[in-house]
């Protein structure tokens, strides 16, 4: 984005966020002598297990994701006990998520239930959502509903974003950190008339410093520039309600050799250099015909284009993915017994991509063919959801979706739900499903590219497909007065077939090859966690999950590089009487594991603190991630010369930078 596109950017988003501004300002912002107070506010504490939803979900809140610094989606789960969040590699700065064991690949993202940011986004796409932007994430494990679609294999992650129709007011957030990030993110929004309300969400992201934590010449932390806006639209009448969003996002990441390796040494200088341009747009309707029997219609419509050019030194790849999406679906309450929902989908991807191997040198002519999947699907699909709700004791819920790919054919998804809460302190789950993807090899791992290997593909992939289980139990015990509320879970995922990702395997070192997966694949998953609050404001939860997820690799059954045996988690969270002041201490431990070459890397531990001090219209906060100061002593291999075949900087497997201290302030005028 050049300077003339940066003030352009500015200036419009000016000239859409100042109305909001303007009557910000003249809405009285004390109570006088004569008023009366008309509403009160209840703060109660709230689980963030559901109880009363037949799927497992776990619900992370505005008010937990202020209790760090958030800055973006990837950053949001440090104190959920579900999710790891890793970096991919030391020089894009790519983060991805893991759950139930497996690679984020296999989550379903979705943006207010419709789903998003897949394929060519998923690379970057925890640092496309910005965490000021959220509202509520909700993280729903196993086989999920088939509304959303077939993707579920793992679960979903489902980010609700701030409402247009929430009370008129301007906010604002900035963020600066020691290893110099600075954020400035803007929200308004304005109610129209009774019906009709609009907002304006801004976000900008800046770090500029080359970061060489362990000065071997090369960049552990890329240098940063983000550009985000999202304008959004509600009308809520009796019986219609819809909401239109559209989005720009440009993101910019370099990386590479320091400055200081460039003067100290003759080698040419090695750069990385990622920039992604996304546009999105959202439209939901919803039509309600009755409230005696609840009867109800929607049209989701999403379309988004991903245009994403890479250059990791001589290598280059750039891939534009355009997706378009809409779903029409029928609910109706028969009885408060019985519920069903019909509906149908259909989601269309086109992929162009533009490949130059690293083998190739700077003046071989690009390679402009499809690498790793197809270049166009179309699946239109059909879909039906029975619920039967025993009062509050037994819900079962099966699910069955009919879909047909113009690649991969036609292809059942049968899911089913079970709930039992024989009383008021025990509910049980029981979940099985299938879940399907069609996998892109080099768009969804681009971050694979920043090393020295050869990438090989076999002739034809197919479509991905496995089987998920689930259990779990809630227990919700009195304790001294106080209830402990009690969790364990345990989910396997066997994979029928996969795209399976060999690093260095019998294609040799220096090599990455796609394959599909000859034998087997599976994850297991158990998980216990507990949340008490000892005294008033006062809240502490413990967590430990244990992973054995394997994968046949070159005819043997391996652990997956990468993933974590174990993960122990403390959070402890207080607050004061008037709630001004809160403090919030996060403690984790991640297990060891295996790099690529199936040696094992140790178990490390992290902590983190944040104080919050609010005020009537702002709230300074300031904390420290990583303040055991633990990092990687090598994340970048050949970083002495990356032209060398011996390059990696993708065998990262915990912090590439030491402690990190940041100060940020809120700001809200309602």
């Amino acid at each position: 984005m050049n300077s003339r596109q940066q003030f352009l950017f500015l200036y419009l988003s000016f000239l859409i966020l100042f109305p909001a501004m303007a009557v910000a300002q003249i809405l009285p912002d004390s109570i006088a002598p004569d008023q009366n107070l008309q509403d009160a506010v209840v703060r109660t504490t709230r689980s963030s297990r559901s109880l009363t939803r037949t799927e497992n979900v776990e619900l992370i809140s505005s008010a937990q994701l202020r209790r760090a610094a958030c800055c973006n989606l990837g950053e949001s789960f440090t104190a959920s006990p579900s999710v790891d969040v890793t970096y991919a590699d030391a020089a894009t700065g790519a983060r991805q998520i893991k759950l139930l064991g497996l690679d984020g690949t296999y989550v379903q993202m979705l943006t207010e239930n419709v789903p998003n940011l897949r394929g060519a986004a998923i690379p970057y796409s925890l640092g496309y959502v910005p965490g000021p932007w959220m509202q509520s994430i909700q993280v729903s494990k196993g086989a999920s509903s088939v509304r959303n679609g077939y993707e579920s294999t793992t679960g979903q992650i489902n980010i609700e974003y701030l409402k247009p129709q929430a009370e008129d007011g301007v906010r604002a957030n900035g963020y600066f950190d020691s290893q110099l990030r600075t954020e400035l993110n803007a929200e308004g929004n304005i109610h129209l008339n009774d019906r009709l309300s609009t907002s304006l969400l801004l976000h900008f992201e800046d770090r500029r410093r080359d970061h060489d934590g362990n000065h071997d010449g090369f960049m552990d932390m890329p240098k940063l520039r983000q550009y985000n806006l999202m304008h959004r639209w509600a009308y809520v009448g009796p019986q219609w309600i819809s909401q239109f969003s559209v989005r720009l996002l440009h993101d910019e990441r370099e990386g590479g050799m320091s400055r200081h390796a460039d003067m100290a040494t003759h080698i040419p200088h090695y750069g990385i250099l990622v920039e992604a341009d996304r546009y999105e747009a959202q439209w939901k309707n919803g039509f309600n015909f009755s409230t005696e029997q609840p009867t109800s219609v929607a049209l989701m419509l999403h379309g988004s284009w991903q245009d994403t050019d890479s250059q990791f030194g001589h290598q280059r790849y750039d891939v534009t993915q355009r997706n378009g999406y809409a779903q029409l679906m029928f609910e109706r309450d028969f009885t408060s017994a019985h519920q069903l929902s019909v509906g149908a989908s259909v989601n269309h991807d086109s992929y162009s991509e533009w490949f130059v191997p690293t083998t190739a040198g700077p003046d071989v002519t690009p390679l402009r063919e499809r690498r790793g999947g197809p270049a166009k699907e179309i699946i239109a699909g059909l879909y039906a959801q029975y619920t039967y709700r025993l009062g509050d004791k037994l819900t079962v819920m099966p699910g069955l979706r009919l879909d047909h790919s113009s690649v991969y054919g036609s292809f059942l998804t049968p899911r089913l739900h079970v709930k039992w809460a024989p009383n008021h302190l025990l509910s049980l789950r029981v979940s099985a499903g299938k879940g399907y993807r069609s996998p892109h090899a080099l768009a969804e791992h681009t971050p694979l590219m920043a090393s020295a290997r050869t990438f090989s593909f076999p002739t034809e992939i197919g479509q991905e497909e496995a089987w998920n289980y689930g259990l779990s139990a809630s227990l919700r015990l009195p304790v001294a007065g106080r209830t402990l509320e009690l969790n364990a879970e345990y989910f396997y995922t066997h994979f029928l077939h996969q795209l399976v990702v060999n690093v260095d395997g019998a294609g040799g070192a220096g090599t990455v090859s796609f394959e599909n997966l000859s034998g087997r694949s599976f994850s297991h998953t158990f998980q216990i966690d507990a949340t008490y609050p000892f005294f008033d404001g006062f809240t502490a939860m413990a967590a430990f999950r244990y992973n054995d997820a394997r994968t046949t690799y070159d005819g043997l059954l391996r652990r997956r590089p990468f993933t974590n045996r174990f993960k122990g988690l403390l959070t402890l969270s207080y607050q004061t009487p008037l709630q001004l002041w809160h403090f919030d201490v996060t403690a984790s431990v991640a297990g060891s594991g295996v790099r690529y070459d199936f040696t094992s890397y140790p178990t490390y531990c992290q902590l983190q603190a944040q104080v919050t001090r609010d005020f009537r219209h702002f709230s300074l906060y300031a904390g420290g991630e990583n303040l055991t100061n633990y990092r990687i002593p090598s994340p970048v291999i050949g970083a002495d010369n990356p032209w060398l075949p011996g390059f990696d900087a993708t065998q990262v497997w915990g912090p590439t930078e030491g402690a990190m201290a940041y100060v940020g302030i809120r700001w809200h005028l309602n």
